[in-house]
């Protein structure tokens, strides 16, 4: 028989971490080697990052963007181990520190972990591709908890990069995140991004195609925490068996298009 996988859980103090803990503890195929959270941080068995990364296979980490970028960093050092970040509102540097850690470890980063979530991606980028971007326009909308600390949500911005990549634009060029005063008419081809925050949601996205005389709804509703941690799982014991390299839930999922 082989061997448990041994998954180290980074943010192990915080809710996802407790789910991703509670995820592993169901499976037969993977253990929870060892608990890590900030340094100093105390709680039962959590140790300090050092001694979990050690004689970890695996690393699954829902902390911060800085926290996950030193992380990437340390395992990269470290090496022969995969790394599942599912951190969000990464700013430029963070996003290339993990990068250059991905091209000496397997790192699987998402903004989502759902099957349906990246089910949506595709359908939206094909919405976007057929229906012309001088007759419909196209809204994400997003809504979570109070404590959710980014805005608009990492999952909105892969559902706004669908978007664009179905109409061949850079989402950069045409995305709205803020309205507020007298905007002026809305121009052809904008994607616009609508947030709400409060109570204990755990995630909504919708994305509109509005036309004059039509709307057509995407959306995918979360009602179990539980759903991320499991997919997270998933990437993990995906993630060992890779070589180095960046990727993503649809590369875990088989379904990246191979040109």
């Amino acid at each position: 028989m082989t061997a448990p996988i041994r998954i180290a859980v980074a943010g192990a103090l915080g809710r996802m971490g407790r789910a991703v803990a509670a995820a592993v503890d169901l499976r037969d195929d993977c253990e929870v080697f060892a608990r890590f959270d900030r340094p100093g941080a105390e709680g039962e068995g959590v140790v300090e990052r050092d001694q979990a990364l050690a004689a970890a296979q695996a690393v699954i980490d829902f902390s911060t963007p800085a926290a996950s970028a030193d992380l990437a960093r340390a395992c990269a050092a470290r090496g022969e181990v995969a790394l599942v970040i599912g951190s969000t509102g990464f700013d430029e540097d963070q996003i290339a520190a993990i990068d250059a850690a991905a091209k000496t470890i397997p790192i699987v980063r998402a903004g989502n972990f759902s099957l349906g979530v990246n089910m949506l991606l595709g359908l939206v980028e094909q919405a976007a591709r057929a229906l012309p971007a001088a007759d419909y326009d196209i809204e994400v909308v997003e809504a979570h908890h109070r404590r959710k600390v980014d805005a608009p949500s990492g999952t909105a911005l892969m559902l706004g990069e669908a978007a664009a990549r179905g109409r061949g634009v850079a989402l950069a060029e045409v995305a709205r995140r803020v309205r507020d005063g007298i905007t002026g008419e809305r121009p052809a081809g904008e994607i616009g991004f609508s947030v709400q925050r409060g109570g204990g949601i755990i995630g909504e996205h919708s994305v509109l195609f509005a036309a004059q005389d039509e709307i057509l709804t995407l959306s995918h509703s979360a009602r179990d925490r539980g759903l991320f941690a499991r997919g997270a799982v998933e990437a993990a014991l995906w993630a060992v068996r890779q070589p180095p390299g960046a990727y993503d839930m649809v590369d875990v999922l088989g379904l990246r298009s191979r040109r």
